[in-house]
């Protein structure tokens, strides 16, 4: 049934927990979670969202990377007669999506320019004769005429538009061919439509609704929070022996590393690989077989690091990266988060660092000035100035991100960044405050902290001497200090209120008037700053499971065997959260076996003999016994062959 015209239907629920109580859902949903995809509960919001699909309502979701958008049309897709049509813009992708939902037993397949007339043609054969239950295409494919014909031949049950922001202008990556989804909504008024996007400010909400033609839509909002990813940012020194400890600490486990340039992709990658950590880059200079080729040995384990440009959006769809590096300083905060998304997507504790100078600012302020339209400039001055503050803050770096994103967060500390998970120490600041202070009113709080810096550090500059900045009595009076603990002292101080920092396209620094009155009672002031140490202390790890790591490296081994005899990446076969369970419960039976996350009836029937022989063999060696699987999991009975 069309879902009936009105005004964008606002659904929200923020970091709710769904796996205490289930709405009145469709009553196949659950059994079809655990047999089909091996989950024994949703993620939240999923459920929503699916309730609401099954209803026949349009639906828009925004969901951040790993939170589990593509359930919320697969799952559906299972429940309804006909065939789900997914647009994707992200062909590479396809065929891993594809590759996933078979090894669960879902028929599936893709058309995009990769393949031949010949093979896209006998997809649309065995779609018309009732052999797929989901058919990815590419947005231009909706502009063929035959394959428009196709649709009105075959009316879909529901069309799932993923990347939905790519439809809007006002989108960080428009696609014109997006624009071909416009008529999908006229073509076919009855089929219910569900968008889904990572990233969309309410203007894109907007815009994708109108394009969509879903004006009665559901709105679902997930929450921003990644909890399972750790945020750092180190100050850029000696960044490539920092890099290095980080890759070695994390031997064999994937990791991505965004550059500046094309040419930097190339040498770090080059120099990694001459110090034993192999890596190859992946840039959109390269040719596309390359990209490709580069693509799909990341995707199977084959090379464990992967250096890419900040401009160049990679769409890989790998669940286990658990290293998201940035070498040098992203644009914007929404590029960072979408990036540093990549970490993670299963849910396990993953890291994310950013080497931050205030010198990659300075590379960026000159692509910056390039702009020619002034607005565009201010726009892409302020973006970079929020993503340099990002870097700057001595608070929780997690609360600045959702804060950034519209998301409230009040807890006291995350327990997942470098400033919450540092320890602190307590100093007297009032002399350096004093001359920091004094040096700010000296250059007439015209400047900002950069030039004071250079002014209290003594240096002769240009700017400084044709300033007439040297004859200052405050020249030179803090040269002792580094300019990053001055940078930081500068933080401090706008913390402590005493300092505040203008907004625009070149900010300045000012006195406030209890900083003047600090100045003039010849107050003290004691001020909170990290107690210098090599790493952050680790995380909290809790709910993470106390695994085997030798029996673990043996699954992954025979993980990897099985996907290379199948031509699928590994996570296909099974994602690391089922490999740790394995290694920690170490089911000894089928029934056992069945209770582990990610064990569907047909992972089970196909699988569970070679898993079982690894585990029930290394368990008797080492004298183990089976732990029991918590009763919450439902297990599963042997598959019957029954179909969806």
């Amino acid at each position: 049934m069309r879902p009936r015209k009105g005004p964008l239907q606002v659904c929200v629920f923020l970091t709710q927990d769904t796996s205490g109580s289930h709405m009145a859902t469709d009553p196949r949903i659950l059994p079809l979670l655990k047999s089909r995809f091996g989950f024994d509960r949703f993620l939240p919001l999923q459920e929503q969202v699916i309730a609401n699909v099954l209803a026949g309502k349009d639906s828009l979701v925004l969901m951040p990377t790993g939170a589990g958008k593509s359930l919320c049309y697969q799952l559906p897709a299972l429940c309804f007669d006909g065939l789900t049509l997914v647009v994707s813009p992200l062909i590479a992708l396809m065929k891993d999506q594809v590759d996933a939902l078979e090894a669960n037993g879902i028929p599936a397949a893709f058309i995009n320019s990769t393949l031949s007339y010949q093979e896209n043609d006998r997809t649309l054969k065995q779609a018309r004769q009732g052999g797929l239950k989901i058919l990815y295409v590419a947005p231009e494919r909706l502009a063929n005429p035959r394959f428009r014909h196709f649709l009105k031949t075959l009316t879909p049950s529901l069309i799932a538009v993923d990347e939905a922001h790519c439809i809007s202008e006002w989108g960080h990556d428009f696609r014109p061919d997006y624009r071909n989804l416009r008529a999908l909504r006229k073509s076919l008024p009855g089929v219910p439509i569900i968008a889904l996007t990572a990233t969309a400010t309410e203007m894109v909400r907007g815009d994708i609704v109108a394009q969509l033609g879903i004006q009665g839509a559901g709105l679902f909002i997930s929450s921003f929070n990644r909890p399972n990813l750790t945020y750092t940012v180190r100050p850029k020194r000696r960044a490539f022996d920092g890099l290095l400890d980080l890759l070695r600490r994390r031997e064999k486990q994937p990791a991505i590393v965004y550059c500046f340039s094309r040419q930097e992709t190339q040498d770090l990658a080059a120099n990694l690989s001459s110090r034993g950590i192999p890596a190859l880059p992946y840039h959109a200079g390269l040719e596309d077989s390359m990209r490709r080729e580069t693509q799909d040995r990341f995707i199977k384990d084959e090379v464990p690091v992967i250096v890419a440009t900040i401009a160049f959006g990679m769409g890989i769809d790998k669940p286990d990266v658990r290293l998201v590096v940035h070498y040098d300083l992203p644009k914007t905060l929404e590029g960072y988060y979408q990036q540093t998304g990549r970490a993670g997507r299963d849910g396990l504790p993953s890291e994310c660092v950013l080497f931050y100078s205030y010198g990659d600012k300075i590379k960026q302020d000159y692509f910056v000035e390039k702009i020619e339209d002034r607005d565009e400039r201010r726009h892409a001055a302020d973006k970079l100035a929020k993503m340099v503050e990002y870097c700057e803050a001595r608070t929780c770096r997690r609360r600045f991100l959702l804060r950034y994103f519209g998301e409230d967060w009040d807890a006291e500390t995350c327990g997942g960044c470098d400033v919450c998970l540092a320890i602190s120490e307590d100093f007297d600041a009032t002399e350096i405050a004093q001359k920091i202070l004094s040096a700010v009113i000296r250059t007439s709080e015209r400047f900002g902290a950069g030039h004071v810096i250079e002014v209290l550090r003594g240096a002769r500059t240009k700017r400084i001497l044709a300033l007439g900045h040297d004859g200052l009595s405050v020249h030179g009076i803090a040269a002792h200090h580094t300019r990053d603990e001055l940078k930081q002292l500068f933080g401090l101080l706008q913390d402590a209120g005493l300092v505040t920092r203008s907004t625009g396209e070149y900010p300045t620094i000012s006195v406030t008037p209890e900083g003047r009155a600090f100045l003039r009672r010849r107050d003290t002031v004691m001020l909170q700053r990290p107690r210098p140490t090599e790493e952050p202390p680790p995380a909290s790890r809790r709910g993470e499971l106390d695994y085997d790591r030798d029996l673990f490296e043996q699954l992954r081994a025979l993980r990897r065997r099985i996907a290379n005899e199948r031509s699928v990446p590994a996570f296909v076969v099974f994602g690391d959260i089922a490999l740790r369970e394995m290694a920690y419960y170490l089911p000894q039976g089928r029934e056992a076996f069945g209770a582990i996350s990610g064990v569907g009836e047909t992972k089970l029937e196909q699988l569970a003999d070679a898993f079982l022989g690894v585990i029930v063999s290394y368990a008797r060696e080492h004298e183990l016994s089976e732990r029991a699987v918590p009763s919450r999991r439902r297990t599963l009975s042997p598959p019957r062959g029954r179909s969806s």
